[in-house]
């Protein structure tokens, strides 16, 4: 559990990077899902997307199959395709997108698009179905012995990026409260900063974070994070929002993050932990991540309704969660965004039909 919190806080300075350029600046590699697939997500998938409803023609750019078979992108050269043509138009009957839809295409854009035309129009799949990989390290110049561990290549090179410089290694009694409002949310106690200071021996550092991991309340921290992502709550949240006693639920999350329970079983527990082989107690207790949804007693209240608010609750927040998802749209229609129908929506929720809780929480 630990690792996965670790990688949940540094992730974003793996897949933010900028375009990779050279050294007069312009681009020189162009990623589908980081560079291309944001710009046709806000400037064109609302005419040229999923969406049958609310698609203009037949062109489909969220596809590749569709997009290519439209013969608007010719491989490898953005002078002669389309989709390059339409959006560096200046006649307004002509352009991509059209003035009317009020989203202009900015320079840096319009660069994006024909460079990855030029060199290939590689789709990629969406990024929550593709499994994650190892990047190389970058090789920041000047480094002057700053790097000590893999995440500092990464943070220098984005701090060259801004022309900016490290700082001062901080002091230890400023390091020793970082460390610990980062891994225990708590300021540390007397004592275990003074051994951390007067620790003169290799890897110090190390084995002063390793004693916070120990503390109660580190698991207590990174349980707040996940707590809020499964929508827990004390009380029902609807009517008179009366209290409910799910505390059991709220200790089994924390257990968890302090035993470093391995990831699989934490995301099994929690969605089939009564379907398991002879659970255990805790298993069961587990599985409070599907009964933390807001629920209601009230009198005027239509059970099949609020069944199908239950229903839509949980796959909505299962998707969140666990596959990196909005799911939420395809209640209504086919996601403009997300590749997930409205049919596939109701085929998750199919499992959480068969529920025996009752739609009144009593």
């Amino acid at each position: 559990m630990r690792t996965v919190s670790l990688v949940a806080v540094f992730a974003p300075m793996f897949v933010a990077g900028t375009v990779v350029a050279d050294e007069s600046g312009s681009p020189t590699e162009v990623r589908f899902n980081e560079h291309i697939r944001p710009i046709l997500s806000d400037h064109c998938f609302a005419c040229h997307g999923p969406d049958d409803a609310a698609r203009e023609t037949d062109l489909r750019l969220d596809r590749r199959e569709d997009a290519m078979a439209s013969g608007v992108i010719v491989i490898g050269n953005a002078s002669q395709s389309e989709l390059i043509a339409r959006i560096t138009s200046s006649d307004p009957d002509e352009v991509m997108p059209p003035p009317e839809f009020q989203k202009k295409l900015t320079a840096e854009h319009k660069q994006l698009l024909a460079l990855w035309v030029d060199s290939g129009a590689k789709w990629e799949e969406h990024w929550a179905f593709l499994p994650p990989f190892r990047v190389a390290l970058p090789q920041p110049t000047d480094a002057d012995g700053w790097i000590r561990n893999p995440i500092d290549h990464f943070v220098l090179k984005k701090l060259h990026e801004l022309e900016l410089e490290p700082n001062e290694e901080a002091d230890r009694y400023t390091l020793a409260r970082r460390a610990a409002l980062d891994v225990t949310g708590l300021p540390p106690t007397t004592q275990r900063v003074e051994s951390f200071v007067n620790d003169t021996e290799p890897q110090a550092y190390e084995r002063y974070v390793a004693s916070l991991l120990t503390v109660p309340h580190a698991g207590e921290h990174r349980a707040r994070h996940w707590l809020d992502a499964a929508r827990y709550g004390d009380t029902h949240g609807m009517h008179v929002d009366n209290y409910r006693e799910i505390w059991p639920y709220r200790d089994w999350v924390v257990r968890a993050f302090n035993s470093n329970m391995p990831f699989d079983r934490f995301v099994v527990e929690q969605i089939a932990g009564d379907l398991l082989p002879e659970p255990t107690f805790d298993q069961l207790v587990a599985t409070g991540f599907n009964r933390c949804n807001i629920t209601t007693a009230e009198g005027g209240a239509i059970p099949e309704e609020v069944n199908v608010r239950y229903m839509v609750d949980r796959v909505e927040t299962t998707a969140t969660v666990f596959l990196g998802l909005t799911a939420g749209c395809a209640v209504c229609h086919n996601h403009k965004y997300d590749p997930i129908t409205q049919k596939e929506f109701y085929q998750l929720g199919a499992f959480f039909n068969n529920t025996t809780q009752p739609a009144m929480d009593g």
